[in-house]
């Protein structure tokens, strides 16, 4: 049924289907990504990574509490409709504020493009989910399903590329990354303020490891689930 189906299409409805089927190959990393990423956002991960051996403790007095405490509040504060005030309110104890004017600055960058990115992530679900929707209707899943699975191929090479890079370079991935997506030298900080007691190098290694080991593993599903069975039609004609 389906080579029948193929047959019948017009030359140029093939070609816009393959098309598409690139469209979807390029989304699929963009989604995965972005997906764990929006994962990450919640209590239970603060929790499992402040709990890690070997996480360094802060030098200058936060206890565990402490670190979950005002984290959260930090990470909460990138995903909801609040403003600056959210943060720029909060007090310690003897009344010193939390966050400094640049570090404030900074979290107001880092919020406008965490917010871009889910914004993308959520554009990038609905092209996906409306493609599915016009291939199963369409007759065209197989081709569908196969850019599904040469997406979960091009995550894999990617992500993979970058882990390996970060592994080897983390320094010099890190600057590249903030320097991409911020003004040099607004994201720079003492080691006595709040941002780099909370989130140390460490935090930042193991987050990219987390991502990049989940993302590669759901990528590996489409392979498993699509890529394979797509291919072995394809070769028998």
């Amino acid at each position: 049924m389906t080579t029948q189906a193929e047959q019948a299409q017009p030359g140029s409805g093939r070609s816009l289907h393959q098309a598409i089927g690139w469209i979807v190959t390029i989304l699929v990393p963009v989604v995965l990504v972005l997906t764990t990423v929006r994962c990450l956002f919640i209590l239970p991960f603060l929790q499992f990574e402040y709990r890690q051996p070997g996480f360094p403790i802060d030098r200058y007095g936060f206890t565990l509490e402490d670190r979950l405490h005002w984290a959260k509040l930090s990470m909460d504060y990138l995903v909801n409709d609040a403003d600056i005030d959210y943060l720029g309110d909060l007090r310690f104890d003897n009344g010193d504020e939390v966050f400094n004017v640049r570090e404030l600055g900074h979290m107001l960058d880092v919020k406008q493009v965490i917010q871009s990115a889910f914004q993308v992530l959520g554009i990038s679900w609905l092209v996906l989910i409306g493609l599915g929707i016009w291939a199963w209707l369409g007759k065209w899943g197989s081709e569908y399903k196969h850019a599904l699975g040469r997406g979960g191929w091009l995550t894999i090479m990617l992500i993979g590329g970058i882990v390996v890079f970060s592994l080897l370079s983390f320094g010099v991935f890190f600057t590249t990354f903030h320097n991409v997506f911020f003004n040099p030298g607004t994201w720079t900080f003492n080691f006595s303020d709040t941002l780099i007691r909370l989130f140390p190098e460490r935090f930042w290694r193991d987050i990219l490891l987390i991502i990049g080991s989940t993302t590669i593993l759901l990528a590996l599903v489409l392979v498993f689930l699509f890529g394979r069975k797509q291919g072995k039609k394809s070769s028998g004609g």
